[in-house]
């Protein structure tokens, strides 16, 4: 079992149960999965970009990336449908719980200038979503082998449709709220 899931077996759930004042342990906010997306729109000229994009995305997820292409046609972007334009990996269950943990204790305060992420960023149904600049920020990357920076967006699904209750989840994990 994965270290970040057994702490919220045994430590966070008991915490948002007095938190939130409810006894049943289904009714409180747990996470659902983590969606990681890449879009890399210069693959249009360059196609290697994507197969690069596509590995590092494998090898900082464990799980291997799954490739998007473009559902319409946009002119003013040069895009065709069917083009391939970004990459995504869906993380659940073990893989998430230590996606998450690499990401709160090792990748965001690798980031220059950190002082916390948003915490305006939720959605209106308890969902968190957060960009970083560079793939670069893991440790499974190998700096010397990139020849490209590219970014990438993480989204966390709770099981919640509050945000408030979603904050309360994200920050019992040890997420780093910047303060308001």
């Amino acid at each position: 079992m994965a270290r970040l899931q057994e702490r919220y077996r045994n430590e966070i759930v008991p915490q948002l149960k007095q938190k939130l004042g409810r006894e049943n342990v289904i009714s409180l906010p747990r996470l659902q999965k983590i969606v990681v997306n890449m879009g890399v729109g210069k693959a249009l000229q360059d196609k290697n970009r994507m197969e690069q994009a596509a590995d590092q995305l494998t090898q900082i997820a464990g799980q291997k990336a799954q490739i998007r292409k473009a559902k319409k046609a946009v002119s003013g972007f040069r895009l065709r449908e069917n083009n391939e334009i970004g990459c995504r990996v869906t993380l659940r269950g073990r893989r998430m719980y230590e996606f998450l943990d690499r990401l709160i204790s090792i990748a965001l305060p690798r980031i220059r200038d950190f002082r916390g992420i948003n915490p305006r960023s939720f959605d209106g149904q308890g969902n968190y979503s957060l960009g970083l600049a560079e793939q670069q920020v893991f440790p499974e990357i190998d700096p010397d082998k990139v020849s490209f920076v590219q970014g990438m967006d993480v989204t966390f699904v709770t099981s919640t449709r509050s945000d408030d209750e979603a904050r309360e989840l994200l920050r019992s994990f040890g997420m780093p709220f910047r303060e308001t």
